[in-house]
């Protein structure tokens, strides 16, 4: 991680979100080991963070590795906890991303599709600071709960 003159994360400093606390609650989940007990939530979270110089480097066409296949997971998975904690109704997303990045994202709330995104480039997966991370999560999950509000029966079947 490349420190910014001002000595912040690269991202900046990161802005109260709901969202923002529950992705880092996901990652911090997987930590059995406690070795990321002492690093702070924004040091956590700044791999999501790819600036567009760093996106200018990254090639057109190339096969995602692990740790971005990871943060993908963990994004929708914020999402959909956030959404269950919002709304009551159990979420659960379901990837299905192929070697070369390209793919479809699904997040289901009982028989609802409340979140269907088709992805390209996903090895390219990242965000230009905290707040636009913030934003997105907080827009995908505002827009579920509002199909979760309209199709309350099929989000609890």
């Amino acid at each position: 991680m490349t420190a910014q003159p001002d000595t912040l994360p690269r991202g900046g400093a990161l802005p109260a979100s709901d969202f923002l606390k529950q992705l880092v609650a996901v990652i911090r989940a997987e930590d059995t080991h406690g070795s990321w007990d002492d690093k702070p939530d924004a040091d956590l979270l700044a791999d999501f963070i790819v600036t567009p110089e760093e996106r200018r480097e990254i090639p057109i066409i190339c096969d995602p590795d692990p740790d971005t296949l990871w943060r993908v997971e963990k994004f929708y998975d914020a999402i959909a906890l956030l959404l269950e904690r919002r709304t009551g109704a159990m979420a659960a997303q379901m990837s299905k991303i192929s070697h070369e990045g390209f793919g479809r994202i699904v997040l289901l709330s009982g028989r609802l599709v409340v979140v269907s995104k088709h992805v390209r480039d996903i090895h390219r997966f990242g965000f230009e600071t905290f707040e636009k991370l913030a934003e997105a999560g907080e827009k995908m999950t505002a827009d579920a709960a509002e199909m979760v509000a309209r199709f309350p029966d099929a989000a609890q079947a």
